[in-house]
C-alpha cells in the first residue's frame, strides 16, 4: 500500500554532501519503522539507517555513524538522508523501505 519515490541521488567528490528524499504517498509515516538501505556493484544490499517507528530513535551502520543523518517530516509524509562527507565507498544504489515496501532506488556516485 506505500508507494515509495527516492531522489537526490548524483555524482559527488570525495568529503561532498547529498540529501537523498524519500517522497511517500499510499498511507502516512505514522506507526512504521522506516529505513534507508544501499546496493554497490557486486554486494547484497545492506542497511544504512533505520527510524523507529515509535519514538524517532534512529539507528546508523557503524561506517556511516557521525556523517549520515536520517530525518522524516511527517507533514510532507517524506524521509531524509543528509549524507555528509561522503566517501567512494559509498558509492551505491540507495533505497527507502517501509514495511515490504521499496522505492526504486537512487543512485550516489562518490569519485574525482
Amino acid at each position: 500500500h506505500f508507494q515509495l519515490v527516492e531522489s537526490g541521488g548524483g555524482l559527488v567528490q570525495p568529503g561532498g554532501s547529498l540529501r537523498l528524499s524519500c517522497a511517500v504517498s499510499g498511507s502516512t509515516l505514522d506507526n512504521y519503522a522506516t529505513g534507508w538501505f544501499r546496493q554497490a556493484p557486486g554486494r547484497e544490499r545492506e542497511g544504512v539507517a533505520c527510524l523507529s517507528r515509535s519514538d524517532d530513535t534512529t539507528y546508523y551502520e557503524d561506517s556511516v555513524k557521525g556523517r549520515f543523518t536520517m530525518s522524516r517530516d511527517y507533514a510532507e509524509n517524506t524521509v531524509y538522508l543528509q549524507m555528509n562527507d561522503l566517501q567512494p565507498e559509498d558509492t551505491a544504489v540507495y533505497y527507502c523501505n517501509i514495511g515490504d515496501a521499496w522505492g526504486q532506488g537512487t543512485q550516489v556516485t562518490v569519485s574525482t
